[in-house]
């Protein structure tokens, strides 16, 4: 059965569509890769056009995307939800349910800073060099989960 992965940040217009763009670039079309956001301000908006630039200088197209808000439905509807720093992986496990739910969240950058806790910057209100660092991190991190991903 295919995977679905589900990446979390705050407004879903920086870091997670970046990641959700670099995760389903690595993986084939049998798993389903989306992102939200914790806080619902920029629902139905396209990434911010800085994402949209960095992941186009990489060759990945996230024109696509529409952000949303995270719903407590999505801890039934993944299998992995990763988040971009500790704020949103309180907020998220704010609404789990259970410990299910909780177990599938998990911050991205443990996969190449485990236990370390390392939140992935928010790069609104810096220039587009500050996407592009993140663009890297991110990259870092999602060819860890696609190669577990792709193990299993």
């Amino acid at each position: 059965m295919a995977k679905k992965i589900l990446m979390v940040c705050l407004g879903n217009i920086c870091r997670s569509p970046l990641a959700e763009g670099i995760l389903r670039s690595k993986l084939s079309e049998k798993f389903t890769v989306d992102s939200a956001g914790t806080g619902g301000w920029h629902a139905g908006e396209q990434p911010d056009k800085r994402s949209i630039q960095t992941a186009r200088n990489r060759g990945i197209d996230i024109t696509y995307q529409k952000a949303r808000k995270f719903k407590k439905t999505d801890f039934e509807n993944f299998d992995y939800i990763y988040v971009m720093d500790n704020q949103n992986y309180k907020d998220v496990l704010s609404q789990a349910e259970s410990e299910n739910h909780k177990n599938k969240v998990q911050l991205i950058l443990e996969e190449i800073f485990p236990g370390e806790r390392v939140d992935v910057p928010d790069p609104y209100y810096g220039g587009q060099d500050g996407f592009e660092k993140v663009y890297d991190m991110l990259d870092e991190a999602c060819n860890s989960i696609a190669t577990k991903l792709q193990k299993n």
